[in-house]
Parts: C-alpha cells; sequence; structure tokens
C-alpha cells in the first residue's frame, strides 16, 4: 500500500457490482424475505427482524432467495453452536494474552472497534479460539450504540509469523464472520503487517468475499499517510499509543475480565428473545438431554479438508436424533409452498 516495501492486491475478477436500491425497493425485499422464512420472522424477533434482514440481503446483493439460505444457515448454526450460551468462564483462558478484546473507545462514527492480535495466540484448541471469536462478537454486538449496527477491526500484527498461522482457524473465522455475522464489519484495519504475510494473505484471498475485501485497509505506523489515516478514524487521544494514539493505556486482563462480565448481563437482556431451541423450529422433544454434548460435537473439529467445526452434517444428525422426520427442519425454515408467492420458493443451495 503507502511506503516503500509495501504490497497490495487486486480484486478478484467476476461480476461483483453491488446493487443499490431505494428504500421503497429495500422495504419490498424485506416483506418479500419474510414471506419465504414464515414464521420464524415471529419466533425469532432479534434475528429477523426488519435490520438484520437487510444485512443479509446486503450480504447476497439483494437476492432473497440467496438471503434466506444464508440465514437459514445461520439458524443451523446458532442451535447447535449456541453463542448465546458462551460465558466469560467458558473462554477466560483464551483472553489472557489480549488476543481479541473490545476497545474501551470508539472511532470517529461511534463504532465499537474490537482488537485483534493474531500474535499473540496463547492456545491450542481450534474450539477454544472459535468460541471466544464468537463470544467477542456477541459482546461487541450487544454493546453497539442504537445508531449503529457495524464495527471496526483493528488487526494488529505485532509478535505474528508463520508460525501463528493456521490456515483451517482462519477459513473457519472468515466463514463465521461473513456468513453469520454478515455486514457487521464496517471497516477492518490491517496494522504493520509484516511482508511476509503478503504469502498468507494470497492464500485466505480466495476464501474473502469482495464486500468484505473492500473494507480492508492497510496500515504502517512508519507512514505519513497512515497516520492521517488514523487521525481521520479514531480521536487520537483515546486510541492506543500501539496504534499511534496518545492513550498510554492498554490491556489488562483483570480489568476486561470485569468490564466482560459485566457486559454478559446487559447481553443476557439483549438476547433473551431469541435464545434458539429445536422447539423454536417446530421439533417436539422428550428433554434436553438429546442435545449434542461438548465431546460429541468435538468430532467435528475443523480440519484443511472440513470448513467448519460445527458443521451441517453434526445438526441434521443431531436433529435426525430428536425427531425422525428431519424434514421438519427445512419445512420450518424454507416455508416452500406459500400461496402467495406462487410457485415453490425454497431455499436453493448458493456457493458465493
Amino acid at each position: 500500500m503507502h511506503g516503500v516495501g509495501r504490497f497490495s492486491f487486486k480484486k478478484k475478477n467476476g461480476n461483483d457490482e453491488e446493487k443499490v436500491l431505494s428504500d421503497e425497493e429495500q422495504r419490498a425485499k424485506v416483506q418479500e424475505m419474510k414471506k419465504i422464512i414464515g414464521p420464524l420472522a415471529d419466533k425469532l424477533p432479534k434475528l429477523c427482524d426488519d435490520a438484520s434482514l437487510v444485512r443479509y440481503l446486503k450480504a447476497r446483493n439483494w437476492s432473497t432467495k440467496k438471503a434466506a439460505r444464508m440465514l437459514k444457515d445461520t439458524i443451523k448454526w446458532r442451535l447447535e453452536f449456541k453463542p448465546e450460551k458462551i460465558r466469560w468462564d467458558d473462554i477466560a483462558p483464551e483472553a489472557e494474552t489480549g488476543k481479541i478484546y473490545k476497545a474501551s473507545y470508539l472511532d470517529k462514527k461511534g463504532r465499537i472497534v474490537l482488537v485483534m492480535r493474531p500474535g499473540f495466540q496463547n492456545t491450542n484448541s481450534i474450539k477454544g479460539q472459535i468460541r471466544y471469536l464468537v463470544y467477542c462478537m456477541e459482546s461487541a454486538i450487544a454493546s453497539l450504540p442504537p445508531d449503529q449496527d457495524q464495527m471496526v477491526w483493528l488487526i494488529d500484527f505485532q509478535g505474528w509469523n508463520m508460525s501463528s498461522v493456521s490456515v483451517s482457524v482462519t477459513r473457519e473465522t472468515i466463514h463465521i464472520l461473513q456468513d453469520h455475522y454478515p455486514e457487521r464489519l464496517g471497516l477492518g484495519i490491517l496494522y504493520n503487517p509484516p511482508k511476509i504475510f503478503e504469502s498468507f494473505w494470497k492464500m485466505i484471498r480466495p476464501f474473502i468475499e469482495a464486500k468484505t475485501f473492500k473494507k480492508v485497509r492497510f496500515v504502517y505506523s512508519d507512514d505519513p499517510l497512515s497516520q492521517q489515516t488514523m487521525e481521520d478514524l479514531f480521536d487520537v487521544d483515546k486510541l492506543e499509543c500501539a496504534f499511534m494514539g496518545r492513550n498510554l493505556k492498554g490491556f489488562n486482563y483483570d480489568e476486561y475480565a470485569r468490564v466482560m462480565v459485566e457486559d454478559e448481563r446487559k447481553r443476557d437482556e439483549f438476547i433473551s428473545h431469541d435464545v434458539l431451541s429445536p422447539a423454536d423450529l417446530g421439533f417436539e422433544t422428550e428433554s434436553t438431554a438429546t442435545d449434542l454434548s461438548v465431546s460429541e460435537c468435538e468430532k467435528y473439529e475443523v480440519s484443511d479438508d472440513i470448513g467448519s467445526p460445527f458443521c451441517e452434517e453434526a445438526t441434521l444428525a443431531h436433529l435426525k436424533l430428536q425427531n425422525p422426520s428431519e424434514e421438519k427442519l427445512n419445512q420450518a425454515v424454507d416455508h416452500t409452498k406459500d400461496p402467495a408467492l406462487g410457485a415453490s420458493k425454497g431455499f436453493e443451495e448458493v456457493r458465493t
């Protein structure tokens, strides 16, 4: 990017032109998507409110079928992963080095700032790392100001080298952030990536959607233009000195733990209406004992050849155990025979 020895990358070829819809057209798309998802809109008011549906529609360039499929996959994922049940005590060891934390300041647009330091990795558990990422995302979303639905990811490459790289974790991270938290990223700042990062960036570039790619900026501490960028984005009196700010206070684990425990209380209030269970999707269950335990989920851990540690096959296998008629899930989510829309309009398998 800026300065000698920096690097940049061209966007992938393809027709990635984003549609621009009027407010009236957006409302029409939201209503069409509500018809597709049927009763889920009432059963899951937070996940299926207008603002949420708009994010899924934007992520799929306003295709209602693709957006509905994406939402269906998120519902299945949340049913399996249960992000709303993750607590600080479950992931506290993952947080010790400050590899991901919510900053105490906002950017100038009032957006939450999530600091990520991949070079500070301190565990070998893929499941633990992903659970901590999800925990941080849920906490950040619950903390968003009322007029904001996006955040800034400030990715600091201090201490990063190729030994920090895990392609499977990186791919799963991208998958979760893009597919289950669509349009939550307002801006991604890659801060001081080393030259060797170029080869890794090229490796993961195919997994990054064009919309996400456009939100990424490379920033270097020794570059005057980068310094101006940070001053334009942040109040430098509040920004940490590690990122060219004047705030000398850095990450403190004990203090952060207290903040996160308090945030849990607020988060519980925020998500209380959308705690998912099989019953929400029309399933009859004999007891909660049929839920997949952590140990059972471990066998679905990610590998370099599998896209998700809690894959769709695991979810469907679980639902089949609960009820022989696993078609009920697709019927509840697909809502395929709505006379108001004429022809069958079930979810299509779309990979973008």
